[in-house]
């Protein structure tokens, strides 16, 4: 039978601001409800019958509460087959009634593990769980509601078949069910793994709650929604159209960039996730004006990151570029108001925006791969490899160049002069052709710039050719990991350049 009849609910919930919304189409239908704890109280404040579960049940809650719905009449009602004649037989011997419709929700462990509280372990909820698992487990016969938002689902099911609800409703509310316990059980596995330092345990959950449906993927004929592992990003859109899967992903890299400067210094233009120009200046304006000059053509639609709050002066120069977001710790009201005249840019505060999950998890097909984030710039301490040393500012630069070349795709060439990209290479199979476009982009767009200019690469140079591109060009530093099979060559080629080279003994792949 497709439709079923509810004729007793069992209500447990923590959350209890909605109850008096679902009360009056219970009571409307004739449903006996059973309740325990604050909810029983709750539920006769509002003037409701409730028959509380310790009397139901016969068993009086013990352990300071931890054991109140842990008991076979309840589960018994819950679990029973309708159509199997053993389990009816099982009930009468008993005189165990059926229970048809559970609404329960669970502790809030994730927003005391939030707050840090004390008392974290009672957070973990058991009877409820198995309250909402057997309900699931049971649908064809059993009502689960296990959200607050599903209660005005509910009454119109029960509205439109009279008290009673569709099969089609049941296992959808099944499914969310278990979806919620298995989120659940995440976040405290997870919780006891960070407790225990256990970085990749053997049985590795991701907790993820929607938090928007996207227009579409990559491209139109793929279908995306972004999840979160917590309740929101931080991130306060306050102008332009929704954000698209593409977006989130710029978004993400520009983020991650000017999250790597010091506070209140930076700009960072990002382009399909890779960064076209990157300036460290104090003076924003002067920050966006060299980070636009590294490649304004390819700054084009792209997304700009400011670290700091944009104020008027910076406001009008953006306004001359579009741009498809605009990321910045705070807007002005002068600003604000210049750049909202751009009706489908997006404007977003990433102030209160920080980062808590430590590692990175990249999807292939059934498996996945886990890695912690690349949080580190060099590992040890600088290695001086050439026979002409650094001066201070072309560490500075070089130390500049090689952070950038960590958000830039593989096989990655940074070309930088006063904390300034000039010129970058990115995503090409080959390190010599990510050498020739950082070169080819600084000698198009800012060649008065290439003098003095340092290098940066993000793994070892396999052979000379790409140091020799750079050093034609008229680079005076290069920074690279080294570990080259052929770094005595390398080496050599830069003495007789007579330019500076710097070993990190770090490597920053980013595939």
């Amino acid at each position: 039978m497709k439709i079923k009849k509810i004729k007793r609910a069992i209500i447990s919930v923590s959350n209890k601001s909605n109850l008096k919304i679902i009360l009056p189409i219970l009571k409307k239908f004739n449903i006996e409800i059973i309740s325990s704890g604050g909810t029983f109280k709750k539920i006769k404040s509002l003037n409701y019958n409730c028959i509380e579960v310790s009397d139901y049940t016969g068993f009086s809650q013990i352990l300071d509460g931890r054991i109140k719905t842990l008991h076979p009449k309840i589960h018994a009602g819950i679990l029973n087959i309708r159509k199997n004649i053993n389990h009816k037989r099982d009930l009468r011997k008993r005189n165990i009634p059926e229970i048809d419709l559970v609404i329960v929700d669970l502790y809030p462990f994730e927003k005391m593990l939030e707050e840090k509280s004390k008392k974290l372990i009672e957070y973990i909820d058991i009877g409820g769980s198995t309250l909402i698992r057997a309900a699931a487990k049971n649908f064809h016969d059993v009502t689960v509601i296990s959200n607050i938002n599903d209660y005005s689902k509910l009454m119109y099911e029960l509205k439109t078949n009279k008290g009673s609800t569709s099969i089609k409703f049941r296992k959808h509310m099944s499914a969310k069910a278990f979806g919620l316990t298995a989120y659940y059980d995440s976040i405290v596995s997870n919780w006891f793994n960070n407790q225990l330092g256990i970085k990749f345990p053997e049985k590795y959950t991701i907790p993820g709650k929607i938090l928007e449906n996207l227009r579409y993927g990559e491209n139109p004929h793929q279908k995306a929604s972004l999840y979160g592992t917590t309740n929101n990003l931080n991130l306060d859109q306050l102008h332009g159209k929704k954000l698209s899967y593409n977006n989130y992903n710029d978004i993400n890299s520009a983020l991650s960039l000017i999250n790597s400067f010091k506070k209140n210094e930076g700009v960072a233009i990002i382009k399909h996730a890779n960064p076209c120009g990157v300036s460290l200046q104090k003076d924003q304006l002067k920050s966006y004006k060299n980070a636009l000059g590294c490649d304004p053509i390819s700054a084009f639609g792209g997304v700009v990151a400011v670290n700091s709050v944009i104020k008027k002066k910076l406001a009008l120069e953006l306004n001359k570029t579009f741009f498809e977001i605009i990321l910045s710790r705070g807007f002005d009201k002068s600003a604000l108001k210049i750049l909202k005249k751009r009706k489908n840019v997006r404007l977003i505060n990433c102030k209160k925006f920080f980062l808590t999950n430590t590692q990175h998890n990249l999807y292939l097909g059934n498996s996945f791969l886990s890695q912690d984030f690349d949080n580190i710039l060099i590992k040890e301490k600088l290695k001086i490899v050439s026979k002409k040393k650094p001066s201070i500012n072309q560490l500075k630069n070089l130390k500049f160049a090689f952070n950038v070349c960590k958000f830039a795709k593989s096989n990655a060439i940074v070309l930088a002069n006063d904390k300034t990209t000039i010129g970058i290479g990115a995503g090409q199979p080959s390190r010599l052709d990510s050498c020739k476009i950082a070169s080819d982009k600084a000698m198009r767009f800012v060649p008065e710039k290439i003098i003095n200019s340092v290098a940066a690469s993000d793994a070892f140079f396999p052979f000379t050719d790409g140091v020799k591109e750079l050093i034609d060009i008229g680079v005076g530093a290069i920074i690279q990991p080294g570990g080259s099979v052929n770094d005595k060559d390398v080496i050599k080629t830069a003495n007789k350049a007579k330019i500076v080279m710097v070993f990190t003994g770090t490597r920053h792949f980013k595939h």
